[in-house]
C-alpha cells in the first residue's frame, strides 16, 4: 500500500465514525476552518481552480520528488473537501498522485451526498492535482 493509499484509507476510517451525513457535513466543515489561509499574493487567477462554483486557490510547491499543497476556499464545505484532499496528496510522491485512483471519493459515497456543484468542484481540484503532479514530474 502506497502512501495516498494508505491516507485514503485513514479518511475513510474516520467518516465511518459518523453514523449519518448531517454529522459527516460537519466534520468537513470543522476540518475547513482549520485550514491556514493563503497571502494575498496566493490568492491569483494563477492559482484558482476553474470549474468551481465557489473560489478555490490551490498552491504546490515541489520538494524532490514530492508535493506539498496549500489551498483554501470561501465556501466552508470546500474548505473541507480541500483538507481532506490536503491530507490524501499533500507531501506525497509525483508519481503516486499521478498513478493512485481518488478511492475515497466511491468509498464515501461524496457523489451521491455532495451537490451537483460540489461533485464538479471536486473533480475539478483533483483534475488540478493531478495535472500539477504531471507538470512536476515532467519538470524533473
Amino acid at each position: 500500500m502506497n502512501e495516498i493509499e494508505q491516507a485514503q484509507r485513514e479518511v475513510i476510517d474516520e467518516f465511518s465514525l459518523f453514523d449519518n451525513w448531517m454529522d459527516r457535513y460537519q466534520y468537513l466543515i470543522d476540518l475547513g476552518k482549520r485550514l491556514p489561509d493563503l497571502t494575498a499574493a496566493e490568492k491569483t487567477d494563477d492559482n484558482k481552480i476553474r470549474g468551481c462554483q465557489s473560489q478555490v486557490w490551490f498552491v504546490a510547491e515541489q520538494s524532490g520528488d514530492r508535493l506539498n499543497f496549500r489551498a483554501i476556499s470561501d465556501a466552508a464545505i470546500v474548505s473541507g473537501l480541500i483538507a481532506i484532499l490536503l491530507r490524501i496528496y499533500s507531501g506525497k510522491r509525483v508519481n503516486e498522485i499521478i498513478d493512485t485512483p481518488p478511492d475515497f471519493i466511491a468509498a464515501l459515497q461524496l457523489e451521491q451526498h455532495l451537490s451537483p456543484t460540489r461533485s464538479n468542484g471536486l473533480a475539478s481540484m483533483l483534475k488540478a492535482i493531478r495535472h500539477m503532479a504531471a507538470d512536476a514530474q515532467g519538470s524533473r
